[in-house]
């Protein structure tokens, strides 16, 4: 059997454990840059915030229906996951963090109480010791354990926990989810279903297998199976992801080189100190810069080149060069830059290096990235930068609404009278 954990408006309910006059008030926290809206609270949504909402466009219906308006605070957000996170470890070890605030679980040959009932002892530990609201659905399979706990948040009288254990639930439960709030069903395949006048999840286990298989391949027909109540995704463990990625919009325009190649190099740092934590290595470094695309006043300019390393690589150095290197190819004087990045892909095990015969890698790096991450990690992070970084400069996204960093930070603790 599969359980699926879900923290109930996840970045909302964080901002509240913290601060208990918010509780039962509107809230929305906002994306990156405080661009849109990405968690509402239930007062918000019965006030018509829509998710996605632009901030700039709703600034002042926000101040008149008194919505208190939150910056995303990624690292609170992300320690209380994690506090979430131990908890579940003590109830299975197989546990699949699917996002920051959901969680698979398996149970195998769990007989040592009714698994509704471990449902709502889980839920109870977890509001206990951090605060935080949950429910949970569980099932045979995954797909079946999202509806299960789509059902549970839908209704209140299950208190947070519903599970499928016959086919009688299963198919009462299909017949009342529909299409397109089947885990796994995107927008393009539920209106493609729609238009075949499927509507409802139980019409879909319906369809024959091979018209699945055909329109929506074998990812459609593994989920039509997983919704008869046919396992056949199992719990994906953690694995090193494919590419890293860091990319940011600037606060405002810019048309200095100098700049941009401060902001590239330290993009590729941050790259490379990701690599260093996963144990991994890259090969390949993806440059690219965008200008304003809103501003239709000013000339318009995007490109990106991939840069090859000649050899494996986590250091700071190689990396910074290498981009930097893409910048050279890529940059156009003139334009008004808004946005840049980097990615590194070709990423493999540290510990499964090719080497090149005619390049020699700079194996003096890896002592000095080990000091530089040990003295990151004891005083803060870019405390040690390279020479080629602004030393006065940090990145800061717009953040005006940010609430303090409760867990994280020693000057942020709350101080209890």
């Amino acid at each position: 059997m599969y359980a699926l954990v879900d923290s109930n408006n996840f970045y909302v309910s964080c901002e509240r454990i913290f601060n208990p006059t918010l509780r039962h008030q509107p809230i929305v926290v906002l994306s990156n840059n405080d661009g849109c809206v990405i968690s509402r609270s239930n007062e918000a949504k019965k006030l018509g915030i829509p998710m996605a909402a632009a901030a700039f466009e709703y600034k002042i219906k926000f101040k008149e229906l008194g919505i208190h308006v939150f910056s995303s605070n990624y690292a609170l957000y992300g320690d209380m996951s994690s506090r979430v996170y131990r908890i579940l470890k003590n109830y299975t070890p197989e546990v699949e963090v699917y996002s920051i605030d959901e969680c698979f679980l398996h149970f195998n040959n769990f007989s040592t109480q009714p698994l509704d009932e471990c449902g709502k002892q889980i839920r109870r530990e977890i509001l206990q010791k951090t605060l935080l609201p949950t429910c949970i659905g569980i099932a045979p399979t995954k797909a079946l354990a999202k509806a299960a706990n789509h059902i549970a948040k839908k209704f209140p009288q299950l208190e947070g926990v519903y599970l499928i254990d016959t086919d009688e639930k299963r198919l009462k439960a299909l017949q009342w989810l529909n299409i397109e709030d089947v885990w796994g069903i995107g927008r393009r395949m539920s209106k493609k279903l729609k238009n075949k006048g499927v509507h409802k999840a139980i019409q879909f286990t319906e369809l024959p297998d091979e018209y699945v298989r055909r329109q929506f391949s074998v990812v459609g027909l593994r989920l039509k199976k997983e919704l008869e109540g046919i396992s056949v995704l199992e719990l994906e463990e953690l694995q090193s992801k494919k590419h890293i990625a860091t990319t940011r919009s600037f606060d405002t325009t810019y048309t200095d080189k100098e700049y941009l190649a401060e902001r590239i190099t330290t993009f590729a740092v941050t790259c490379a100190a990701k690599l260093r934590k996963q144990k991994s290595t890259c090969q390949l470094v993806t440059v690219f810069v965008y200008t304003n695309r809103f501003n239709e006043q000013q000339e318009q300019y995007s490109r990106s080149v991939n840069v090859s390393i000649p050899y494996p690589t986590n250091s700071d150095i190689e990396i910074a060069k290498y981009a930097k290197k893409g910048l050279d190819i890529i940059f156009k004087a003139g334009f008004h830059y808004k946005k840049a990045g980097v990615i590194v892909g070709g990423i493999a095990p540290e510990n499964e290096k090719q080497f090149n015969l005619f390049e020699e890698e700079p194996f003096k790096h890896r002592e000095i990235m080990q000091t530089i991450d040990k003295l990151n990690s004891k005083y803060g992070t870019q405390k040690l930068k390279l020479g080629s970084q602004a030393l006065d400069k940090t990145w800061k996204m717009r953040q005006d609404h940010l609430s303090a960093n409760y867990t994280t930070k020693w000057n942020d603790i709350l101080e209890v009278q």
